[in-house]
């Protein structure tokens, strides 16, 4: 007999296919001292089989945009000033809430940094992983286990048949978040975020998770945003690269292009702060001062305080973020800085 689940499983997306485009993105937060704009106009957009990477320091707005994208922002204090959030060319934020449920987690889902804290710690992880299946696919309890068993196995969880019964607490840190990636992957979404997936995992671990993501991505060809703050976990996964800071988008590229050769220089210090083999016994780079308060951010460039070149420009107007040119004037295709000395920064 064929099972719910046989019936629903899903069609394969082309690669390339357009699933997800920010436009124009404003999120703030109404607290007592004044408005914190968290998010100030936010443009990315991801495919299928893509993996985009969003890098920046804590509070330069990355998670907020992915629980605005996923609905899960605290709203009070959190509004949704102005911009869309398009899902296969649908506005989400236009739709009713029962509209996104069928979105949420079945379509987008979302891997959080702190799997202990996401998984409930008295429901045994084959239960947690089965629920999906039995809510959103009618599936018996028998169905839900024996897919909460692939699962697991999927992910290279040892001895999955006879650990399904066991809790939260008593897997390693890095197989809890096995588990996360197993439940993000249980409904076969289109695309997956990834919110700082290797956090507090050893460099081993963390390898593991990450090539695992890279493997499962092209097996279902789904679309891939990593949140990250660590510019090593992302370099041989990523496809392309948006750099936020203070809310803003400040630089967009291609990886490899990014990499070797930044256009902002918030990017090029962080690329600086990257410890180096070949720098043994030599003192870290540090990006000097700290990120602004989102309640006081700097007029001009919010990088301004911090940044080695800037020049009274920089100090009273914004800079958009605009297209980037090689030296002969010719655009770079995806590369865009929001910098006004970009062509300095770029080519010396």
């Amino acid at each position: 007999m064929t099972t719910v689940i046989e019936k629903n499983q899903k069609t394969r997306l082309e690669v390339g296919t357009p699933l997800l485009e920010v436009r124009d993105l404003h999120v703030e937060f109404h607290t007592r001292d004044g408005v914190a704009k968290a998010v100030n106009g936010v443009n990315y957009s991801v495919a299928a089989g893509e993996t985009l990477a969003v890098l920046g320091e804590s509070g330069s707005g990355k998670s907020v945009t992915a629980q605005t994208i996923m609905g899960i922002l605290d709203m009070p204090p959190g509004k949704i000033s102005q911009g869309q959030i398009l899902y296969r060319g649908e506005d989400m934020l236009a739709m009713k809430e029962e509209q996104r449920r069928q979105i949420r987690g079945q379509k987008i889902a979302m891997i959080f940094q702190d799997a202990l804290s996401s998984l409930n710690p008295v429901m045994t992880v084959g239960a947690q992983l089965g629920e999906m299946f039995r809510v959103h696919r009618g599936a018996s309890r028998k169905e839900a286990r024996d897919k909460a068993i692939e699962l697991m196995e999927r992910v290279r969880i040892p001895a999955a048949k006879q650990r399904v019964g066991d809790y939260p607490h008593q897997f390693s840190g890095g197989m809890r978040q096995r588990i996360m990636i197993a439940m993000a992957l249980s409904m076969e979404p289109d695309l997956i975020i990834a919110d700082e997936p290797t956090t507090a995992l050893d460099v081993t671990v963390q390898a593991q998770v990450m090539d695992l993501l890279a493997e499962l991505q092209a097996e279902y060809n789904m679309g891939l945003i990593l949140i990250t703050h660590d510019l090593g976990v992302v370099a041989d996964v990523a496809d392309k690269i948006a750099v936020m800071y203070a809310g803003r988008i400040v630089e967009t590229a291609p990886v490899h292009e990014l990499y070797a050769n930044p256009a902002h220089p918030y990017t090029k210090g962080l690329l600086r702060s990257i410890p180096r083999l070949d720098q043994k016994g030599q003192e870290l780079y540090a990006i000097k001062g700290l990120p602004p308060n989102l309640l006081k951010v700097p007029a001009g460039c919010a990088f301004n305080p911090r940044c080695d070149v800037a020049t009274d420009l920089c100090r009273t107007e914004i800079p958009t973020l605009h297209h980037v040119t090689d030296k002969d004037g010719k655009e770079l295709t995806g590369r865009r800085s929001a910098c006004h000395l970009w062509k300095e920064t770029l080519h010396g």
